[in-house]
């Protein structure tokens, strides 16, 4: 069998290269060296944790002081709380609803393409022999995609929680996650709201009687849009609870869904969202195969010396990302 990812020295060096720690791993112990063995399934990360034998889930897993056992199995836990927090971001799933495209960046300096929204509205037409053929132009837009920094500083006394299983651990870690996935989605919404540039701010269908929603505006907010569909409606907390009541959605069928699944329903063919960074009294409509990119700056990161030497006590986990709008036209905002 081979034995590769027993003989690798671990310390906090491998975390000052410009790949990630993963990565740096999976370059010295490459997975696909473990075809057709016990360990085909596991990356790079998941062996040395089997090397050192840390438990890092299930009602057996290992307390917190396992990691630092040794000088080599402290350098994993920096790269245990990333993978944690990451999942916790994962799993906050509306931004893969509403993004098109996710850009991945080792820089703070990124500037998108743009291209005129007017050319894919232009209908199609025969082009005659020797006629001119319409042009679609790319360019780079002339602002720079505003990256913001989110997250959390990790402060804990590594002796109150060196006997604390590291599942119970990941849950906390994964919170942190949930609540830097939230802060940016609300950095999304301000986007499709307000634009990335100051020029494009969403086209407002206005409410047909002030304060209310009726079912003719829903119908309204799905015609405006224009050589786009809508498939994605983001609405503020308050604005669903009204949607709810609106009679023609009060059916047995989608009553009936949304008692069982929690999902809901609507017959304009859109995935509904209750979405809390929505401001009140709005609904974002979207075509989310053409409306949102995002894009991050190295993914999540902590300060992994800090993690290492110091065993807890006070590390930042941040991430930074920014959001821009590919075609305005692929959203509307009913309000």
């Amino acid at each position: 069998m081979n034995t590769t990812y027993k003989n690798i020295n671990l310390d906090k060096n491998l975390y000052k290269s410009s790949k990630s720690f993963s990565k740096m791993l999976e370059s010295l112990d490459p997975s696909n060296q473990y075809k057709g063995t016990d360990m085909e399934k596991l990356d790079a990360f998941q062996r040395q944790l089997k090397r050192f034998d840390i438990k890092v889930a299930g009602s057996a897993s290992d307390s917190l002081q396992k990691f630092f056992a040794t000088a080599q199995s402290a350098a994993l836990f920096p790269e245990y709380v990333t993978r944690a927090i990451k999942q916790g971001v994962d799993e906050t799933k509306i931004l893969d609803e509403i993004c098109a495209s996710k850009t991945d960046i080792e820089a703070m300096d990124y500037r998108t393409i743009v291209s005129d929204d007017n050319d894919y509205q232009n209908e199609s037409k025969v082009i005659a022999e020797g006629a001119f053929i319409p042009e679609t132009t790319i360019k780079l837009k002339e602002k720079l995609v505003r990256l913001v920094k989110r997250g959390r500083m990790l402060v804990a006394s590594y002796e109150a929680l060196k006997f604390q299983r590291i599942d119970l651990f990941t849950v906390t870690l994964k919170q942190i996650g949930n609540s830097i996935a939230k802060a940016q989605l609300a950095d999304a919404v301000n986007v499709l709201l307000n634009g990335d540039d100051g020029s494009d701010k969403a086209k407002v269908v206005d409410l047909k009687n002030d304060g209310q929603l009726e079912y003719e505006d829903l119908l309204n907010l799905w015609n405006s849009f224009n050589g786009y569909e809508m498939n994605v409606m983001l609405a503020a907390p308050d604005m669903v609870l009204k949607m709810l009541r609106i009679k023609e959605l009060q059916n047995p069928e989608a009553g009936l869904n949304f008692q069982g699944s929690g999902n809901l329903s609507t017959p304009l063919g859109a995935k509904l969202i209750r979405c809390s960074a929505v401001p009140s009294g709005k609904i974002i409509g979207l075509d989310k195969r053409f409306a949102l990119e995002m894009v991050s700056a190295g993914g999540v990161k902590v300060e992994y010396d800090k993690l290492i030497d110091c065993q807890l006590e006070r590390a930042a986990v941040t991430s930074i990302a920014g959001f821009s709008k590919i075609f305005p036209d692929a959203v509307r905002v009913l309000e």
